[in-house]
């Protein structure tokens, strides 16, 4: 019984941490990457509705990153302010022992890391395909953001009649210029009119639905088919070309985009990661066999019925006649399938096993996330209680030196494994292992006690880490507490 009301006691006074961490970080990561994109959105005319979906669909990334980040404010932050109040050192007197204390918070880590897996699994990738395709979808409203340099670009209105096509050899989409400008428009069957222009500059009304071309130093030619034989040809210095309403409405796919391995779960990932090594094992097979018969052919030893017509029927693809049974030609075939073979099967393989680590580096770093919510639950309690009087300036400084420690390690790990310096399952594990040996090294010194009257502060955290040195002669504590 008396276990049970400790166990509730002790969620709760994690609740309340927790919820206030979790808004506050999942805040403060969610205006930052709203910043990144906000010049997606400004300036296009976007309903409402667009911009919610938006707003929703940016926030599972967020909260990825922020509920592990949560978890660990919560925990040191509980943990010292229960030793700070002498409520460690009350349950100690009762027969509660701090490490018993550990079995509800670690419950707790392991219900979050649960919700992180299904959440990672789930939840997130769903989310990030969605946001990628109305991202590109909200990028394909605005023409300028469409138009590619020396093609011909067909520029539509809304109506579905209207259309525009123009050519452009360079175009900045930054500033919105063009230079050596060609536009057709045909919308009038009366009137055909070629534009031409040394640049351009482009810009919608405020109400996002006309497209206006300022064109510079041009001529247009236009075909006036109401009279036979009717042409004329007007120079101009700035010309002033309307594009009615083609910058209206957002235009939403139906099938949406290829998905990339961050919008991908657990399945899907060891699914394509499987499949990409099967391929780089056929073409390994491939080079091995190829490197067999180059050797066969160098010793003169005689190649076996299916080797032997496809050298020669390569040759025969290649110089377009066939000399079956010569030596000579089953020795080119092979060299020639040997040399060029291989720089290509080397090209696709390390392409192949690229992408496969990619896909093992975000299914090993989506499962290291979620464990971590465990881990920290593991480190916190014994890290608080090791500086009892510290209080608050222990959580900010604790956690985001773990953090810190955490992320950039977690960072680093997925470039190594892009890289192919090391394997994923090591370089995404890394961070979750350090942190376990230095909770349970932690852990195993919860038993000792410690003073709480004089020390235990963030005093003592710096001169236990060697940035401060203690001067005189230490008072011995009024009273002791288990830590």
């Amino acid at each position: 019984m008396r276990m049970g009301v400790l166990t509730r006691y002790l969620i709760r006074v994690h609740v309340g941490p927790f919820l206030f961490a979790l808004t506050a970080i999942t805040g403060l990561i969610f205006l930052n990457a709203v910043a990144q994109r906000v010049d997606a959105l400004v300036g296009k005319g976007l309903p409402w509705r667009v911009v919610v979906e938006f707003l929703v669909f940016s926030l599972p990334h967020t909260l990825a990153l922020s509920l592990p980040m949560a978890v660990l404010v919560a925990v040191l932050y509980a943990f010292s302010e229960l030793a700070s109040q002498n409520e460690i050192t009350a349950m100690a007197a009762g027969g509660i022992s701090p490490r018993r204390m550990l079995m509800p918070v670690l419950c707790l880590g392991l219900i979050a890391s649960a919700t992180m897996l299904y959440f990672n699994d789930q939840v997130l990738p769903d989310a990030n395909h969605r946001l990628k395709n109305l991202l590109l979808d909200i990028a394909r409203k605005s023409p300028t953001l469409e138009l590619r340099e020396q093609v011909v670009n067909e520029i539509r209105a809304d109506n579905g009649i209207d259309s525009y096509f123009l050519t452009a050899d360079r175009i900045d989409p930054v500033t919105n210029t063009l230079l050596d400008v060609t536009i057709f428009d045909a919308n009038d069957p009366m009137r055909q009119r070629t534009t031409h222009a040394a640049r351009g500059e482009m810009a919608f009304n405020d109400a996002r639905t006309d497209l206006y071309l300022t064109l510079y130093d041009g001529v247009v030619h236009e075909v006036q088919n109401d009279r036979p034989g009717g042409f004329q040809r007007l120079y101009f210095e700035q010309q002033i070309v309307p594009l009615r309403g083609v910058g209206n409405e957002l235009q939403r796919r139906l099938g949406g985009s290829d998905r990339s391995d961050r919008e991908m779960g657990f399945a899907l990932l060891a699914q394509n990661a499987r499949r990409r090594e099967a391929d780089l094992d056929s073409v390994r097979a491939e080079s091995r066999t190829s490197a067999r018969e180059a050797v066969l052919v160098a010793l003169g030893e005689p190649l076996d019925a299916d080797s032997a017509g496809q050298a020669v029927g390569a040759t025969t693809r290649r110089v377009g006649v066939a000399r079956p049974g010569t030596s000579l030609l089953a020795l080119d075939a092979t060299t020639q399938q040997t040399v060029v073979g291989s720089r290509s099967r080397a090209s696709r393989g390390g392409a192949l096993e690229q992408t496969a680590n990619q896909f093992k580096v975000e299914f090993h770093k989506k499962w290291a996330i979620a464990v971590a919510c465990l881990v920290f639950t593991l480190m916190g309690p014994p890290l608080a209680l090791r500086f009892p009087r510290a209080g608050v300036g222990l959580v900010v400084a604790a956690s985001t030196g773990i953090f810190f420690v955490y992320w950039v390690g977690l960072i680093g790990g997925e470039a190594l494994a892009d890289r192919r310096v090391a394997g994923p399952a090591v370089t995404m594990w890394l961070g979750n292992a350090l942190f376990v040996v230095v909770g349970l090294a932690l852990v195993s010194r919860m038993g000792r006690a410690r003073g709480t009257a004089r020390g235990g502060g963030l005093a003592d955290a710096l001169a236990t880490l060697g940035l401060r040195r203690h001067r005189g002669r230490r008072r011995a504590p009024a009273h002791t507490t288990a830590s």
